[in-house]
């Protein structure tokens, strides 16, 4: 369960889609969104072009989506971590030899900062950082990321977790694997941990939007305003209360998605939409 502090979780419980023994359903992007969610101009939500923010991008408006409306939006543009989001602490679920720590964690001119580097307080290990916005959680929503990576290395992921720590479900909508010319979309369901994934080729170091609409008909994913990947079955599409999650991984004790090199993920906004 999560650990607090007064800015800080442990999660513990956490575990990545690598490290255990899966059913894995692999899904194709497809290129046609349902009929329901279309935007009016055929996107989903980008951002607006703005040559002041760090991506050029500003956060997307109240109805940038149709049928849906703006409940949360964060530009990161304060010295510490917004309210309602907590830095995660400690040693992750699944992952022994990682540690996430509160300093892998910073705002730096309008940007999160998520860092990955050999942390002389652990022992030189490669440390990690990691952060929830613990303080909002939702059954059903729409979430829009601005984000980069620097470099290939540890896991980096962008997903909805259940409030609860009860695993599974997770919606991973994008998570590199410790690529950085690919990610995938990973919704993991049921007691056995079934996987349905999807998978795309895309320069991770270049600013992307990447969503993830989540109802009780369908889990749909989009990237730059286009859709990768989706999921249609509501049997198997999580009913629980979920946060948003930012998170780096090294599992280096299994020569896998080990850092090289210092890496970090910059998130310049989120927005969030509800159903109307």
């Amino acid at each position: 369960m999560r650990a607090r502090t007064t800015s800080a979780v442990a999660r513990v419980q956490r575990v990545a889609w690598a490290l255990v023994a899966v059913a894995v359903v692999a899904v194709s992007p497809v290129a046609t969104p349902a009929r329901r969610l279309v935007n009016l101009n055929g996107h989903f939500p980008v951002g607006v072009p703005d040559a002041s923010e760090p991506s050029g991008y500003a956060p997307p408006g109240p109805t940038a989506l149709v049928g849906y409306r703006l409940a949360y939006v964060t530009d990161f543009a304060g010295a510490t971590v917004p309210p309602g989001w907590d830095v995660f602490t400690g040693i992750p679920g699944g992952a022994p030899g990682d540690h996430f720590g509160i300093s892998h964690v910073q705002m730096v001119n309008g940007v999160l900062e998520l860092l990955t580097y050999r942390n002389p307080a652990w022992g030189n290990r490669w440390v990690t950082g990691g952060i929830c916005q613990c303080g909002v959680a939702r059954i059903y929503g729409a979430y829009f990321v601005r984000s980069r990576y620097s470099a290939a290395g540890p896991n980096e992921a962008e997903l909805l977790w259940p409030l609860s720590n009860r695993w599974p479900p997770e919606i991973d909508f994008n998570e590199t694997g410790g690529a950085i010319t690919s990610t995938t979309t990973s919704l993991h369901w049921g007691a056995a941990n079934n996987i349905t994934r999807s998978v795309i080729h895309i320069d991770m170091t270049q600013w992307h939007t990447w969503g993830v609409i989540w109802s009780k008909h369908a889990v749909i994913y989009t990237v730059d305003g286009r859709i990768w990947g989706r999921y249609l079955d509501p049997a198997h599409i999580p009913r629980v209360r979920m946060t948003l999650d930012f998170e780096q991984r090294q599992i280096c004790s299994e020569n896998r998605q080990c850092p090289t090199q210092p890496t970090q993920m910059d998130v310049d906004w989120v927005a969030e939409y509800v159903a109307r």
